[in-house]
């Protein structure tokens, strides 16, 4: 069982290799909800081709600022949102971590769904009891942490390559409508919303990133993190994405009435059980990540105003807390709930992206992979309660994409204007990262040789 849970992680507990985080990614990304996020570049409107060729792009672009967050876990030790302290101060952090936890709340109650309805397809058991059960496995996985999720992820990658292999033959062999791979007429406004929605895929992935990186040893090629976290998850996305515009297009009313029943259903009856496993695995794969990754962001966030070393007894606590939440929100995912929640979760990766574009601006050309560990976890350090103008930089991003916002359950004003395009994430990333560097050059530090990893004595936890 881990250990630790907001500690810097000391060079003798190092250990590992950079392709281990190709699994992590990969079966993460291995899953239907993949498949449903890539059915809507059909559902909204694009021919096949031009819906696939969306998504690749989408996820080629989104997955390059996802995977630098990968390298900050080796040459940092530490949480990804504990990093945020440096641009944000200890307690001017909080602000993107509230942010943060409802979104992993809310996917994982979505998830949870998906995965105990295809748990009682399967077993013929009662829904609510299957979503509890896919819930209480995660849970255990949390638990046990970093160890256990590598391991457990490697399996499942492989599972899920090997049983999607198959599906995805089923599925190009099957019966397909005249003309559906003709291009036809593009709509730019679409197509570029699809991208978006590929990009900001990968981009919702951020705050997980350094988490499952944090215990490779210091002297880890950032490029190799970068390359093998960048495969695993844009690889993954592209091949679900694209098989799930093939099924919309291909059975629209199949697969929109049931998805997880369309994609099992395209597998022989008679081994239809091993379909429903690798469904069942995918979701626990990706789940497992949410509740490990808000059980960090909760500890980091009580952590900027009380001090505590989170023990077992604790560490239990707040996993299992966070788990019940989710899974009393995903009981509750009846009628058009579930839909509306999704949909206010997806608003909140909006402002995932201004924060991703200051925290990697800051690492990568601001402080140049330097950083006073010590000091993130004290308010009277030299990165201070807040920093205004990491701030005005975070939330002048924000309010840049407002306008340019396209989902159900918001729309900006400037979408008409642009036939449908929402490039409100793209506007969020060019002003955050540009205005964060104008106001924190002169702060800059040059660069230097790595500085001495902190003792376990200067990281404790004050009294």
């Amino acid at each position: 069982m881990e250990q630790r849970a907001l500690e810097f992680v000391p060079a003798d507990e190092r250990y590992g290799k950079a392709r281990s985080l190709f699994t992590v990614w990969f079966a993460a990304n291995m899953q239907i909800t993949t498949i449903v996020t890539g059915a809507l570049g059909v559902v909204l409107g694009l021919p096949l081709p031009w819906a696939v060729l969306a998504l690749v792009v989408g996820n080629l672009f989104g997955g390059v600022f996802m995977a630098l967050h990968s390298a900050q876990g080796p040459k940092l030790g530490i949480p990804q949102m504990i990093q945020s302290r440096a641009q944000f101060g200890v307690l001017g952090a909080v602000l993107p971590l509230l942010l943060v936890i409802l979104m992993y709340i809310g996917f994982f109650a979505s998830s949870s769904v998906l995965g105990g309805s295809a748990l009682a397809a399967w077993t013929g058991l009662p829904r609510t009891a299957c979503v509890i059960a896919v819930s209480a496995v995660c849970a255990v996985l949390a638990l046990y942490g970093y160890r256990l999720i590598h391991q457990v992820e490697r399996w499942i990658s492989l599972v899920s390559a090997v049983g999607f292999v198959y599906l995805s033959y089923r599925l190009l062999t099957a019966p397909q409508p005249a003309g559906l791979w003709h291009a036809g007429s593009l709509d730019v406004g679409t197509f570029l919303l699809v991208v978006s929605i590929a990009a900001t895929w990968q981009i919702t992935y951020a705050p997980y990133v350094a988490d499952y990186s944090r215990y490779l040893p210091e002297n880890t090629s950032s490029a190799a993190a970068f390359g093998w976290t960048y495969a695993g998850s844009v690889g993954a996305s592209i091949w679900m994405m694209a098989f799930g515009c093939v099924a919309a297009a291909v059975a629209p009313k199949a697969f929109g009435a049931d998805s997880v029943a369309y994609v099992v259903g395209l597998a022989p009856g008679s081994v239809s059980g091993v379909f429903f496993l690798v469904v069942v695995l995918g979701v626990l794969a990706v789940n497992v990540l949410n509740l490990y990754g808000a059980f960090m962001s909760t500890t980091t966030t009580l952590g900027a105003v009380l001090r505590f070393r989170v023990g077992q007894g604790l560490r239990a606590a707040f996993i299992l807390g966070a788990a019940a939440v989710g899974t009393g929100l995903a009981l509750l995912a009846q009628g058009d709930f579930l839909g509306t929640f999704e949909n206010f979760i997806l608003l909140l990766t909006y402002f995932l992206v201004p924060w991703t574009a200051v925290n990697l601006v800051d690492f990568y050309l601001i402080r140049h992979e330097q950083y006073d560990i010590p000091a993130l976890f004290d308010p009277a350090g030299r990165y201070g309660r807040v920093n205004w103008r990491t701030m005005a930089a975070y939330l002048i991003g924000v309010a840049v994409e407002v306008p340019f916002v396209s989902t159900s359950y918001y729309t900006g004003p400037m979408v008409a204007h642009l036939g449908g395009a929402d490039i409100s994430w793209l506007l969020g990333l060019i002003v955050s990262a540009a205005l964060y560097y104008v106001l924190m050059r002169p702060f800059a530090i040059p660069r230097t040789p790595a500085q001495a990893a902190p003792t376990e004595e200067q990281l404790a936890p004050r009294a």
